[in-house]
């Protein structure tokens, strides 16, 4: 009996958070499909690497982030666009799976899809086009085969869009429900003990350089109208700590400053309320249970991309929900003033906080997925994909 061909899967991811869906996938697909029957190739990072990836180069290299930062890295980042393309249709793996950071991943598969166009492609994570530039849903029919959505009303848009057949797999934040949420006791437990504020100013730096003064300033607000005394934790991305440091030495709140995915959630779970920059922060606090008041503030340059913004609201919670229960201050809006009104009401027992609260109920049943976690749905599909080419 001869024997069977191992497949081959490339997988192209262009962040971390792309690198870390990546290795669910690969950890999932092996024991879906067999470890001895699968063959890795594509670009990833350290969690990619762990599950037995390569990568044709260090995912730093084009991890940037921001109108400003990809176009200062221009040069570089279209020669390794080049320079993976060029990878992909030399190997000719039975899939290449592309997952998020479109400026870079999506042009890999157009070239790919160009110069070989019998390699089947899935792209893992939509780009935001129920947000803002809706013609790139049809335009991805050319090059993407099937599309898997972290967001339960994405395969609707892509369907009215004209875009890729596409299937909900699940938000992987699904699978993380007993580390963010609390245990009975640990949030609101001493009613007259201060009040938990927790204070999220972003993980890209120029987000933490535009949003840090006005979070102090709305701190300062809001300690002499609170109802109670307020305790502020800021859970900071390492890369980030110091400068969140520094720029909080001036608050006249001074804040608690954690790093590390524990402390995250430690805090996560004892939060009364959060000051948040948009963001997937926002649904991991919706899921947690955590009122909150959401801000974000642009460069000039793009804040002239705002008048393509489709979409009702920018924050992910509120698109899940269907209604914009939370409050979004946005580039002008986003003030002291401003931020301080919206988030007082969140302090205490109001109609304000108590329909956040009811609302992220829903949530649960707006993201399930049935019995399986969101990466094993993932390589269920992967799976489907590559029999239908053996079909075909």
């Amino acid at each position: 009996m001869p024997e069977t061909k191992p497949l081959t899967i490339w997988i192209v991811s262009g962040e971390e958070s792309g690198d870390q869906l990546g290795a669910k996938l690969m950890r999932s697909l092996k024991t879906r499909l067999g470890a001895d029957n699968l063959r890795f190739g594509g670009v990833g990072g350290h969690a990619m690497a762990r599950e037995g990836l390569t990568s044709l180069f260090p995912l730093e290299e084009i991890a940037v982030m921001g109108f400003s930062a990809v176009i200062a890295r221009l040069p570089s980042i279209l020669k390794r666009i080049r320079f993976t393309a060029d990878a992909v249709v030399k190997a000719r793996p039975d899939l290449l799976v592309i997952i998020d950071s479109p400026d870079f991943t999506h042009r890999v598969a157009k070239a790919v899809r160009q110069r070989a166009p019998q390699i089947r492609i899935v792209d893992y994570v939509s780009p935001s086009v129920w947000a803002w530039r809706p013609g790139r849903a049809p335009k991805m029919r050319a090059y993407v085969d099937h599309l898997l959505a972290l967001l339960p009303f994405e395969p609707e848009a892509h369907r009215r869009l004209g875009g890729p057949p596409t299937t909900y797999v699940g938000h992987p934040l699904i699978e993380r429900l007993g580390e963010i949420r609390p245990a009975r006791g640990e949030r609101g437990g001493n009613a007259d003990g201060p009040i938990r504020l927790l204070v999220l100013p972003g993980s890209r730096r120029s987000e933490v350089g535009r949003l840090m003064e006005p979070f102090g300033a709305a701190l300062a607000l809001l300690k002499e109208r609170s109802p109670r005394p307020f305790e502020v934790t800021i859970p900071a991305v390492s890369h980030l700590a110091q400068e969140i440091r520094t720029q909080a030495e001036g608050w006249s709140v001074k804040p608690r400053i954690v790093e590390g995915e524990d402390a995250k959630w430690a805090a996560f779970r004892e939060a009364d309320a959060a000051l948040a920059a948009s963001g997937t922060v926002t649904l991991e606090l919706g899921l947690s249970g955590v009122p909150m008041v959401v801000a974000y503030r642009v460069s000039k340059i793009e804040e002239v991309l705002k008048y393509l913004i489709k979409a009702p609201s920018i924050v992910l919670t509120n698109l899940v929900l269907g209604e914009n229960v939370i409050p979004e201050l946005i580039q002008w809006d986003c003030t002291p003033e401003k931020l301080a009104d919206a988030l007082l009401p969140l302090l205490s027992d109001t109609p304000e906080r108590q329909r956040q609260i009811e609302a992220f109920a829903r949530l649960d049943a707006l993201m399930k997925i049935g019995e399986e976690v969101p990466s094993e749905r993932a390589a269920r599909v992967v799976q489907e994909v590559l029999d239908s080419k053996k079909r075909g």
